[in-house]
């Protein structure tokens, strides 16, 4: 089934994902206090482990922590709580929370990851919007993904295909002021 967009406009200023493209730099971590959109809460058996994990490996860092939460963050709206568990599953869900990064972050994860827990990555790997995603198994068991959007290239399948369903480059619709 292919769905089209219709009523979409651009409002990539409210996000903090820079444009896409091979120099565009990540945005430094995000320590301001705010009410959180979403976040995604992960139980862990060694709280102190995982905080080694997410912060050394996946980039993190500690917002605050105590014997009951660890609050964790990247970039704004990137949101991580650890909390405390008497065990992690032992298979890793389907399941995946993604988390933006950008190009030129995404072999420096791959190589963190792996120096911590050398079978916890696959990838990096093209997906077909636009992405390039590096998937990461963290010592809970949770499924996290890496997504670095391409540079936009409107001659590629994936523009295409993406036209196809009706989302274009924010460039080629032109401005949508009543909704900026």
């Amino acid at each position: 089934r292919v769905g089209h967009m219709r009523d979409y406009y651009n409002a990539c200023e409210i996000s903090p994902v820079p444009t896409p493209g091979p120099d565009a730099g990540a945005p430094e971590p995000f320590r301001g206090i705010y009410g959180m959109p979403a976040f995604v809460r992960i139980p862990t058996a060694d709280l102190a482990a995982s905080v080694e994990f997410w912060t050394r490996g996946l980039g993190f860092i500690e917002l605050f922590g105590t014997d009951q939460v660890v609050h964790l963050r990247r970039w704004a709206f990137q949101d991580v709580l650890l909390v405390p568990a008497a065990s992690v599953p032992e298979q890793t869900p389907a399941l995946s929370v993604s988390f933006s990064c950008v190009l030129n972050q995404v072999d420096g994860i791959v190589e963190a990851c792996r120096a911590l827990r050398p079978n916890s990555v696959d990838g990096p790997r093209d997906t077909p919007w636009n992405t390039r995603d590096v998937e990461v198994i963290t010592p809970e068991n949770a499924r996290i993904v890496f997504t670095a959007a391409k540079p936009w290239d409107p001659a590629s399948r994936e523009a295409r295909d993406l036209a196809a369903v009706g989302i274009t480059h924010p460039d080629a619709r032109g401005d949508n002021g009543e909704h900026a």
